[in-house]
């Protein structure tokens, strides 16, 4: 019996924590964006265009890092205060490579550490039965 690899990402669009669900324990990554402040100011003050588009060359690297990681799953549920749960969700959902795992969305507010693993466990175990 093939036993499913079931994760939790709480996001947002600086940095997303990755958790792992398991019957015995929640193992958690931290994944940062690479767009920093200081590289927010050294761009803006070139150019404001120069800013959005690096922004966005950064934001994506960040997008396909969690999207590398995901299809390490089975079932993910994406959560977390921002947009970014959703634009990540837009950009792998007509992606063949992710056809076969099954991600959710979910809105929830910004949570601590041990919350955000309570929140995952909680919806594994309900989805599981458990």
């Amino acid at each position: 019996m093939h036993t499913l690899k079931q994760a939790g990402i709480w996001m947002d669009h600086s940095k997303a924590h990755v958790i792992e669900f398991n019957n015995a324990s929640a193992d958690s990554l931290t994944i940062d964006t690479e767009f920093t402040h200081q590289e927010k100011e050294q761009s803006l003050s070139k150019s404001e265009n120069i800013m959005h588009n690096k922004e966005q060359q950064k934001q994506g690297e960040y997008y396909k890092k969690i999207g590398e990681i995901i299809k390490g799953y089975d079932d993910v549920i994406l959560f977390g205060p921002t947009d970014a749960k959703q634009e990540l969700y837009n950009l792998i959902k007509d992606d063949q490579q992710f056809s076969k795992i099954k991600i959710e969305v979910q809105q929830s507010d910004k949570l601590t550490e041990n919350q955000e693993q309570a929140f995952v466990r909680d919806h594994f175990s309900k989805q599981n039965n458990l």
